[in-house]
């Protein structure tokens, strides 16, 4: 071996050399923390036993001030010696989170360098009142999605581009790019969002329901169209747009989910047969575009609250003006509901192939989490290559646990049959049992 290679198999084994070392540290602050504990805790224990109940002989009677401050002497050991076993864990944590063997950022990183605004908005801050049983420490932090971690700079752009006690700017369509790179939830602000000039109040309900929201009703400084006729109009436009004729309610949308021909196309008065009357009440849309399937659901007396992104258009504006509730939410959120609570959970074209797998399946856990025993997952037009579907999502619902109710697959022709695409729509029922 020449000398150049003698250099590179050295180089090669310091990385081995360095996490042995450090697995060998670990190993020794372990060891030290249990002889500490065991030393402190039995000299302690021994000392006390010892003094104070070891029976009188015939002598003088035992000092009780004496032995009072020796006992306050041993308790100050004992304080003391926590508080060494205690410093000791958090060095062997930190050590642990400070290795080479770990890669990526942490929580400290976030936060160092960044204004005080932003330090302000993600924390921690300690509690008034001190130490909370409930919460397990002293301490609290605002919830920051994971992916701020890797995009440090636009958080610090985010929450330092506005004067506390002021306007907001208006940058939506960044602050959602923020949220789809993973920074979701995004850290609060303490400044005021725009309001719209000459705000006209909403259309009374029912008719809210159907009826184009007024142009004040919003502002529509982050979006291409500035007016809702021009959204509306946009359905004739070249090109491809979200959603793109969801905002003309007297189209597609006045007949959406009203009928049933059988197929991949369900309608709400069929699913909702499959239950006793009244059994569903509340319920989600995932990515439910501009309210349509919660305006079909409220008519019926169920109450479905719709998530949606706003993209290139106020998706979340217009399901507000009318009368439902949205939600401003990507897929990659946890759903904030707690377990076993909702009725029914609906997914139009949104829940797709798009999505890698492993990402997919907890979205399902996390919808069958959600839906309480005997509740429905509508599964509206899932899209997948016909060599996906029974290799790969089949045997996924099947893992997650779902019963099938209804269950549909039905091949995309628009683009030809060689592509091969498919359709699959199918009622999903969570377990009693």
């Amino acid at each position: 071996m020449n000398v150049s290679e003698e250099a590179m198999s050295k180089k090669q084994s310091s990385p081995h050399h360095t996490q042995i070392n450090q697995k060998l540290k670990f190993l020794f602050l372990v060891i030290l923390t249990n002889l500490l504990t065991i030393f402190i805790f039995t000299a302690s224990s021994s000392h006390i036993s010892t003094t104070l109940f070891q029976l009188p002989g015939p002598g003088p009677v035992p000092d009780v001030a004496a032995l009072l401050i020796e006992l306050n002497a041993t308790r100050h050991e004992v304080v003391a010696g926590r508080a060494q076993i205690a410093a000791l864990q958090k060095s062997l944590i930190a050590m642990q989170f400070d290795s080479p063997m770990r890669s990526g950022p942490r929580f400290d990183d976030l936060v160092a360098n960044l204004s005080n605004e932003a330090e302000l908005s993600i924390g921690p801050h300690k509690l008034p009142l001190g130490y909370n049983r409930r919460m397990g420490s002293d301490e609290v932090y605002f919830s920051v999605g994971a992916g701020c971690l890797k995009h440090k700079h636009e958080l610090a752009k985010y929450t330092s581009s506005y004067r506390v006690g002021g306007e907001c700017p208006v940058d939506d369509v960044f602050a959602q790019e923020l949220m789809l790179k993973g920074c979701e939830p995004l850290p609060r602000r303490r400044c005021h969002p725009k309001s719209p000039e000459n705000y006209v109040e909403p259309t009374p309900f029912p008719d809210c329901l159907w009826t184009t929201p007024p142009d004040a009703s919003l502002v529509w400084d982050a979006y291409s169209c500035k007016n809702y006729s021009c959204l509306i109009e946009r359905r004739r436009a070249r090109g491809s747009f979200d959603c793109k004729d969801c905002f003309y309610l007297e189209g597609r949308e006045k007949h959406r989910w009203l009928y049933d021909n059988g197929g991949l196309d369900f309608g709400i008065d069929q699913v909702l047969a499959t239950r006793r009357p009244g059994t569903l009440r509340i319920g989600l849309d995932i990515g439910g575009g501009s309210g349509t399937f919660a305006a079909r659901m409220k008519e019926k007396g169920v109450t479905i609250v719709t998530t949606s992104m706003n993209f290139d258009g106020p998706f979340n504006s217009f399901i507000a003006s009318r009368g439902l509730i949205p939600m401003h939410v990507s897929i990659s959120q946890r759903l904030p509901f707690f377990d076993n609570t909702l009725d029914i959970i609906h997914s139009m074209h949104v829940l797709s192939n798009w999505i890698p797998d492993a990402m997919l399946e907890f979205i399902l856990y996390d919808i069958y989490r959600a839906l309480r025993p005997g509740g429905l997952f509508w599964l509206d037009r899932f899209f997948c290559l016909g060599s996906q579907l029974n290799s790969t999502y089949v045997p996924m619902f099947d893992r997650v646990g779902f019963g099938k109710v209804r269950w549909y697959a039905g091949m995309k022709l628009d683009r030809g049959v060689k592509k091969n695409e498919w359709y699959l729509s199918a009622l999903l029922e969570k377990p009693k049992t």
